[in-house]
């Protein structure tokens, strides 16, 4: 330092000026820089450790709470469990049980029936408390007994025709493949688990069966897969996502990332259904092979993969939840009083939403421009001024910059009454890969991944239709060997009403 500043001597004040500039130029960039690492640390730091929730300023649900009330029903009877007791919050309140729900009776009565003094007892009433029990799977079998029937005159021979099954002489019935179909898919529970729970169960089905098993019902519900597709691709308003899911890569014994794409109707429309598409990569090819010859509003993130599709006519849909979520993060991690001012602002435009919930197209579009429109207005404009202020690269200038570039995809629902707000329903519909995905460990095929993706979009489908995906599926699976191809569209999932044939 002693040496740069008695280098600094023979400077004239001009030099010193440019000099100095140029230091506070190195000084901010450097401290934009600091800024940016510290925020891409804070933020890492919450996607791996933080709650996801993306509630702004709502109140939090304590697990403490729950841990208390635990303790307390642990030693109820102490006196400190009974003072502490009446300041928690009131107890749930015991629902009656079901009454679909077989029951079983066990009686008690006493040993003895005669009084004391000799006399017979008459039996004056009863108090009956209901428990609730569970046994784990039992494995029945069914034997399909086909009588011969024989003319000994005419020598003809009668008997029943074998009835039709998903898999030709197969063991399984339509109940088993369709409970191993939802634990896999639905409950997350791989065949290797299954195979040690059936073990349990009295007969462990080898996971290499049960692979073959759910290998043809993935071939076999393909078909109402297709149709599904054709009927989702008529409809004006599409969500699309898309997630990571490992395969195996053939040959090489390693596994590399390909993706499943989702495709949903919009929000709005009246219609609910998801088609997944399980793809190599995240090329935009795949998304354009899926949506060809569609026209129409496409709801999708700021992924360079769709950019193709809307120079062939496709309107493209922003997603706000997208842009509130890069301030929401610069928020969680650094309490930026920008970041909040924003958040004040789309927490304004949402609330405008909720209220709209049920409404029809006009009105929404009425209410939108009426009321969502100024506080977009508003929110642009505090956008442009404080982009001008904030230093480029810095955290806050790149959440600006991202809805700068594409606000007017983002704010085109406000012109259009059919357009939802953003992608949340398509991303929940990728929720339950997610969670799967830390269960699969990977797909051992492409063709493994398209089977499981046409097996995931009738389950999920049911889900979203109310359905129990079990009943719907060991129902379609009854029906579909013998069900007219030219009316595959009665079994899907929000055309299906159960015990209909």
């Amino acid at each position: 330092m002693v040496v740069q500043l008695q280098s600094l001597d023979g400077l004239s004040a001009a030099q010193l000026r440019e000099l100095t500039v140029q230091l506070s130029a190195e000084v901010k960039h450097k401290q934009a820089l600091i800024d940016k690492l510290t925020h891409e640390n804070a933020l890492l730091k919450r996607m791996k450790f933080a709650a996801q929730s993306e509630r702004f300023d709502a109140e939090q649900f304590s697990l403490l709470d729950d841990a208390v009330a635990e303790d307390l029903a642990s030693d109820a009877d102490t006196p400190v469990a009974q003072a502490i007791g009446h300041g928690l919050r009131a107890q749930p309140k015991r629902h009656l049980l079901p009454p679909q729900l077989p029951r079983r009776e066990v009686l008690h009565e006493p040993e003895s029936t005669v009084c004391q003094c000799g006399c017979q007892m008459k039996r004056i009433g009863e108090d009956i408390a209901e428990k609730l029990d569970y046994a784990p799977g039992v494995f029945t079998v069914e034997r399909h007994i086909r009588g011969k029937w024989a003319c000994r005159k005419c020598e003809r021979l009668v008997q029943a025709p074998v009835a039709a099954h998903v898999i030709d002489k197969g063991v399984p019935t339509a109940g088993l493949l369709a409970h191993i179909l939802v634990a896999k898919f639905a409950d997350h529970l791989p065949l290797y688990r299954q195979e040690a729970i059936f073990g349990r169960a009295g007969y462990a089905v080898p996971r290499s069966t049960l692979a073959q098993w759910v290998g043809a019902c993935g071939v076999q519900l393909q078909p109402l897969v297709d149709a599904l597709r054709a009927e989702v691709l008529a409809y004006p308003v599409l969500h699309a996502d898309e997630t990571p899911v490992a395969m195996l890569k053939p040959g090489a014994g390693k596994t590399h990332r390909a993706y499943l794409w989702a495709y949903a109707p919009g929000a709005f429309e009246d219609i609910r259904a998801v088609i997944y598409d399980f793809c190599e990569s995240r090329a935009g090819a795949h998304a354009r092979a899926f949506l060809q010859g569609w026209q129409g509003s496409l709801v999708c993130d700021d992924f360079s993969g769709y950019k193709a599709l809307m120079a062939q006519g496709i309107t493209e849909v922003g997603c706000l939840a997208h842009a509130r979520r890069k301030f929401f993060d610069l928020h969680a991690t650094s309490k930026s009083v920008a970041a909040q001012s924003a958040l004040l602002q789309f927490g304004k435009i949402y609330e405008v939403e909720r209220d709209l919930q049920g409404s029809s197209a006009e009105e929404r579009l009425a209410q939108r421009q009426a009321r969502s429109s100024p506080i977009l207005d508003a929110l642009h404009c505090w956008m442009v001024q404080t982009r001008q202020k904030v230093a480029d690269g810095s955290a806050i200038s790149r959440a600006i910059d991202y809805s700068l570039k594409r606000w007017e995809a983002l704010t085109r629902f406000a012109s259009d009454g059919r357009l939802p707000i953003d992608n949340n329903h398509v991303e929940n519909q990728i929720r339950p890969v997610a969670i799967g995905r830390s269960n699969w460990l990977f797909a051992g095929s492409l063709r493994a991944g398209q089977r499981a993706a046409a097996i995931m979009t009738l389950i999920q489908s049911a889900k979203l239709n109310g359905h129990d995906p079990f009943a719907y599926l060991k129902d379609v699976l009854e029906r579909l060997p013998m069900h007219p191809a030219s009316r595959v569209e009665d079994l899907l999932p929000h055309r299906w009403q159960p015990g209909l044939r």
